[in-house]
């Protein structure tokens, strides 16, 4: 309990020095350590887990005769974040005037549709891959997606595992868009998928079970039929 109360402040502090420098474009250390009420030796320890992480960048500036001294400011990643809560508005109110228009049948084949797009663009890749080589490639198109995915097999079974649901708060409302990863894996595989344990519902995890077809060496060109 108590690693977990640090994580969570250590967390805040680096959102709050992140906001700072977001507020301000370019600080110091210095200069968050007296905003933040917080000492320099916390300040760069923050920034350097937030460097690390790919959301920090230092630049040094000079300011007349003397030693230059690092100025930090946020990375297209860190910028990125900001508008998340922003993009979930939208994202919900689209949804529903989607809804109020279409049939519930358009809105699965729309998502059904969007997962076509996601396998097309890896449609080279899978081409002649084996089972367990597909489902490497799967996880890291999810990974693309935002999930953290692992997969396992026991005898013919495999089950994909997803950590997390980068649509979870939009899922809450419109539980439609669990379609779209659903068919995703179906798709790359050319298996059975069974959902056996969901977020939603209140589980820690999605779980799939996917059974391979007699003919499941995913044939890509049956997907995507040349012309």
């Amino acid at each position: 309990m108590l690693y977990l109360c640090r994580a969570h402040v250590m967390n805040t502090t680096r959102d709050r020095i992140l906001q700072t420098i977001k507020a301000h474009g370019q600080t110091t250390i210095a200069d968050l350590a007296e905003m933040l009420s917080i000492s320099t030796i916390s300040v760069r320890h923050h920034l350097s887990a937030l460097q690390a992480e790919g959301l920090v960048a230092s630049t040094e500036v000079r300011h007349g005769v003397g030693r230059p001294h690092l100025a930090y400011s946020l990375t297209e990643a860190a910028r990125e974040r900001f508008p998340a809560k922003h993009a979930l508005r939208l994202s919900t109110r689209l949804l529903d005037e989607l809804k109020l228009s279409l049939p519930a049948e358009a809105i699965e084949s729309m998502f059904a549709r969007m997962a076509e797009g996601i396998v097309a663009e890896y449609a080279a890749k899978l081409e002649g891959k084996s089972p367990e080589a597909k489902m490497e490639l799967l996880v890291e198109m999810l990974g693309a997606e935002g999930f953290m995915a692992r997969w396992n097999r026991t005898g013919e079974t495999i089950s994909l595992t997803e950590y997390n649901c980068p649509y979870l708060r939009l899922g809450q409302k419109h539980p439609e868009i669990c379609a779209m990863d659903h068919s995703l894996i179906s798709q790359v595989l050319a298996a059975d998928v069974q959902k056996t344990t969901c977020v939603l519902d209140g589980a820690e995890h999605c779980v799939y079970v996917i059974t391979p077809n007699q003919t499941s060496t995913i044939a890509v060109n049956s997907l995507f039929p040349e012309s």
